[in-house]
């Protein structure tokens, strides 16, 4: 998407996908929600492609090289379908990662830099959250 960005249309013009949503972070945003800047995205864009080489290299090591099951080697890591316990240990896992995710989020809003707002003055701007809405009736309703 970065090599293919014009800066004078707008971004759903071009079909874009990944830059909207980084921008919704405030990344390579100036003034009036203009980019300013795309060196955020073509970084973030190493980053993934890094981590997926990563992740592709892991697991084509662990299915041809590394043991067949984990439960000998590695038990923490070892797991049976069947086990409702250990399904649900990792279910449980996996929320607390959401969750701390979140969280980063929240933490990046409010103190890191701020997130773009489309409806503040001068057709938008990156701003930081001060007064967070911590009421349920209104989140959920």
């Amino acid at each position: 998407e970065v090599s293919h960005f014009v800066p004078e249309k707008p971004l759903y013009e071009q079909g874009f996908i990944c830059m909207q949503h980084l921008a919704t972070l405030g990344y390579g945003i100036g003034p009036g929600g203009e980019i300013t800047t795309t060196v955020p995205y073509f970084a973030v864009g190493v980053i993934h492609l890094i981590s997926s080489a990563v992740l592709g290299f892991g697991g084509i090591y662990h299915s041809l090289l590394g043991p067949d099951t984990l439960k000998e080697s590695f038990p923490f890591f070892g797991y049976d379908w069947r086990d409702k316990n250990k399904m649900t240990t990792i279910l449980g896992i996996h929320l607390c990662l959401l969750g701390c995710g979140a969280f980063l989020l929240v933490i990046k809003a409010m103190y890191l830099g701020g997130v773009y707002d489309t409806w503040a003055p001068g057709g938008g701007d990156v701003r930081f959250i001060t007064t967070p809405t911590l009421n349920p009736i209104v989140i959920f309703g």
